[in-house]
């Protein structure tokens, strides 16, 4: 049995705290899970960890994603209510203003990308996405972007960079509690995979946009 599924009911518990946790804000707080390592130096190149993960559940928060295309891809991203599409001639002009770039960059979780603009899209956003753990991500020719976009809703991108550490957003309040479950368990799988185990976490939270951490109790 993974060491990860032996965690379940360490998380049931925590998620249950969690929710039951504090007050209630007017809007709908993300949750995030924050995993601490030990005897790791992440400036080492065999403990940097950079993933993407198609959680279970849809976080039921949307994340912000842009569409970098033209002609039908561009029109078919609007008709499917993507608030930000990006043509070559917008990005011509990002190009010459790096602010507006950094500003992009910032405002964008995921950054879909026609194949043919790759490549500028990647000189004029990529020093901008790179230090946010970001990167421009290709849509294959005749892609059905409908589905494409429901995917990345699901995205969560597990990172180690220069604290041993990751911070990620496993889901919402408007989630249940076992698909928090499931999402969490998701991100201790890839972990577990790096680390050949989770031996090296000395410590899991849970935490609410607005409010206190909950410690799990590993042991």
């Amino acid at each position: 049995m993974s060491q990860s599924v032996t965690l379940a009911p360490k998380l049931d518990e925590a998620i249950r705290e969690l929710l039951e946790k504090g007050p209630k804000r007017k809007f709908n707080q993300s949750i995030e899970m924050i995993i601490v390592f030990k005897d790791i130096d992440p400036k080492r190149p065999e403990y940097k960890l950079r993933e993407q993960v198609f959680l279970p559940f849809s976080p039921k928060k949307d994340l912000e994603v842009c569409v970098v295309a033209d002609g039908d891809l561009a029109l078919q991203a609007k008709s499917l209510g993507v608030k930000n599409v990006i043509d070559k001639q917008m990005l011509e002009e990002l190009g010459k203003d790096k602010k507006k770039a950094r500003k992009v960059a910032r405002m964008c979780d995921v950054v879909l990308v026609q194949t043919d603009l790759m490549a500028v899209t990647g000189r004029v956003l990529g020093p901008a996405l790179g230090p946010r753990g970001k990167a421009p991500l290709p849509l294959p020719p005749r892609v059905d972007l409908g589905s494409v976009l429901e995917r990345y809703k699901r995205l969560a991108v597990v990172r180690i960079k220069d604290q041993p550490q990751i911070q990620v957003r496993i889901g919402s309040e408007a989630n249940t509690p076992e698909e928090l479950r499931e999402n969490a368990m998701a991100v201790l799988n890839v972990i577990e995979n790096k680390f050949k185990g989770l031996s090296n976490v000395s410590a899991i939270y849970l935490k609410k946009t607005m409010g206190k951490p909950v410690k799990l109790k590993l042991r």
